[in-house]
């Protein structure tokens, strides 16, 4: 029994946090108060509350759901059904789709330069390691059909935000193609004359093509199958020998 007149303490809802005074009519959050509560308990925004592993799964799924849709016409909430969570999760992730293209490309290509480098180290020779080079970017692509579809097709499409996002991922490629070709001048084996960052795109734009038209074609043939002759056709316009 209380007296007449009296009010009870109002206890906030759980995630707010302490015991109040107001009535529950009477409680509204302000902008300020609002921002400050998204990382308040129960609201699922504290770090310690985030799941590690996350966003590899995002990502991977992100990548099945680009390559089945296209970009443009995939949602966040595809991409939070193809994890098997809440769309709402992934915003603790990634702010915008777009930064989930972009941490997929970035994820994916430095794991793919770090592959390049351990295997080409294993090569005697800088026209070995081109060989190797070449057979590994097609076999990484040939096991991985929906990531090749995403790297060589929906990254096209003209997304202006992607283009600086992903410099520094791209650049680290060419370096690696382009101190191949550097060592092999300075061996004698290349063309003392050649024009290294020429080259480095000649072979990179080669390989892109013939990835692209193995995608575009419905992957009819084994891409890893053509690795030879590329690598033998671009070999021959820089080595010395000719081979």
């Amino acid at each position: 029994m209380r007296a007449h007149g009296t009010r009870p303490a109002y206890r906030g809802p759980p995630g707010f946090g302490g015991v109040g005074s107001r009535p529950a009519r009477r409680l509204t959050l302000s902008a300020p108060t609002r921002k400050m509560n998204r990382g308040s308990p129960g609201t699922a925004r504290p770090t310690e509350m985030r799941d590690p592993d996350k966003p590899q799964q995002i990502v991977e799924a992100a990548i099945r759901v680009f390559a089945r849709n296209g970009y443009y016409s995939s949602r966040v909430s595809d991409i939070a059904r193809e994890a098997g969570i809440a769309s709402g999760t992934i915003y603790l992730y990634f702010k915008t789709k777009d930064e989930i293209l972009v941490t997929l490309f970035r994820d994916k290509m430095a794991a793919f330069v770090a592959r390049l480098r351990r295997e080409i180290a294993e090569e005697p020779d800088p026209a070995s390691k081109i060989r190797r080079l070449v057979r590994v970017h097609f076999s990484v692509l040939e096991q991985s059909p929906a990531l090749a579809e995403v790297v060589q097709v929906e990254l096209r499409q003209g997304h202006k935000f992607f283009r600086g996002a992903s410099a520094h991922e791209v650049s680290a490629y060419f370096e690696l193609i382009g101190s191949i070709l550097e060592d092999g001048v300075t061996a004698g084996r290349f063309h003392a004359d050649l024009p290294v960052k020429v080259a480095t795109k000649v072979l990179f734009g080669a390989m892109d093509q013939m990835a692209t038209s193995w995608v575009l074609g419905k992957r009819g043939y084994r891409l890893a199958d053509t690795a030879e002759a590329v690598a033998a056709i671009f070999l021959k316009g820089v080595s010395r020998d000719g081979v």
